[in-house]
């Protein structure tokens, strides 16, 4: 799944507690407590922005920095209770991108993450096309071969948001979340959506060349090159 933020701090509490919070207020967010389950989140998932403690339970915050550049470009944010100078130059000449002291405000932290969120979202893209797709987010309307698809509202959301995504695996519960804004949508609802998609853009929805499953993950929108 993709989320806004990951928290890795090993006072397990104020992780989960700022996570909450986050989630609370439209940020998607997920903690861990060490290196390892960093490592075991971002096997599975992707964030947009990590926060990260310096005093981890079997390494530094530092080293864990110094391994995800290796990786990775997305921001990251120090949280520690450290105070020393000495400690910020490092983490900022290591990559970190900003170094905020513990205690935190939630509130205070949640809009520094939120402005770098902003800062880092990429332009999004407002006309789609591909062969004989089209989608014009803008107006909200999808075409093939110039002729309007006869979409319903979720329909087009889930087409859309495939689209946008195009060329990654989408989990079922990304989609359940993300297109439906609950996580407890159920297969069949799914199933029968990217059904109805199928029949509108395949030439034979029972090959689909656009739509394809992952079976057992979600589905994949392949962009087909004319």
């Amino acid at each position: 799944m993709h989320y806004n933020c990951l928290i890795i701090d090993d006072e397990e509490p104020l992780a989960e507690s700022t996570a909450e919070y986050f989630n609370i207020f439209g940020v998607s967010a997920a903690a861990v407590f060490d290196a390892e389950g960093c490592r075991r989140f971002l096997g599975e998932n992707s964030a947009d922005i990590i926060l990260l403690d310096i005093n981890l339970d079997k390494t530094s915050g530092f080293d864990l920095c110094r391994e995800l550049r290796t990786k990775t470009q997305v921001p990251i944010l120090f949280i520690s209770a450290r105070q020393s100078d000495d400690d910020i130059l490092l983490a900022l000449g290591i990559g970190g991108d900003d170094y905020i002291r513990k205690p935190y405000t939630l509130s205070v932290l949640l809009a520094k993450v939120k402005a770098v969120l902003k800062r880092c979202a990429p332009q999004e893209e407002t006309h789609y096309q591909c062969g004989e797709l089209e989608v014009d987010f803008l107006a909200g309307r999808a075409y093939k071969c110039k002729k309007p698809l006869k979409l319903k509202a979720m329909e087009y959301k889930l087409f859309a948001y495939l689209v946008r995504n195009r060329g990654r695996v989408i989990h079922k519960e990304e989609l359940f979340s993300q297109v439906w804004g609950d996580v407890i949508t159920g297969d069949g609802t799914l199933n029968v959506h990217i059904r109805r998609l199928r029949e509108q853009i395949e030439e034979d929805p029972n090959h689909p060349v656009y739509i394809r499953t992952v079976w057992g993950t979600g589905y994949l929108f392949e962009e087909i090159q004319p």
